[in-house]
């Protein structure tokens, strides 16, 4: 074999070989669990409110302030949040709801969601018992709503990427630090 082809096979060999050892690292990189904590996933829920909602076309709730807890004996999380409910031709009522649900993984947005979501209190200064038990009915709808629409907290794109490989979170559970998030390699 000529000495310049000999090179040159030699040259492509080392190429192909540094090729798969690089496309193999990506699997040498296993799973990695990282915490959210309770902080992180509150400033990142504060960004999103104040929340406007018109519930059945006619009550307009505005929901604000929002607090986070955990509960991890449960694998849920509690949401307690300030609310103003204007019904038409009546005066404006300002109160707190406060919410608990399972959080789930929503892998396409990369976020995490309330899921199975319930009104465990709602408490509006001056609507009377039946009135409240009313309102809790649309609570009930702004929560369904919430749990659809609004991310308790989305994972930014450096935190979907470590020595160079895209992740995928995978698996959410609830702690008392926070949240443990499993990402595996993008396959």
């Amino acid at each position: 074999m000529h000495p310049t082809r000999r090179r040159l096979l030699k040259t492509t060999l080392i190429a192909v070989a540094a090729c798969a050892m690089l496309a193999s690292c990506s699997t040498l990189i296993g799973p990695r669990d990282v915490t959210v904590s309770l902080g992180k996933m509150q400033q990142g829920l504060e960004r999103r409110f104040p929340i406007d909602k018109r519930v059945l076309s006619v009550v307009e709730v505005k929901l604000f302030n929002p607090q986070l807890s955990l509960q991890p004996e449960a694998e849920r999380v509690a949401l307690s949040v300030d609310a103003s409910v204007a019904p038409p031709f009546m005066r404006q009522w300002r109160g707190n709801l406060q919410l608990s649900g399972h959080l789930v993984l929503n892998a396409e947005r990369n976020a995490v969601y309330l899921s199975q979501a319930s009104v465990d209190k709602v408490s509006i200064a001056g609507m009377d018992e039946a009135q409240q038990r009313q309102f809790a009915k649309i609570a009930s709808l702004v929560a369904d709503q919430l749990m659809h629409e609004t991310p308790i907290y989305s994972f930014k794109p450096d935190e979907l990427r470590y020595a160079g490989v895209q992740f995928v979170p995978v698996s959410i559970n609830t702690t008392s630090a926070g949240l443990v998030v499993r990402f595996e390699p993008a396959k």
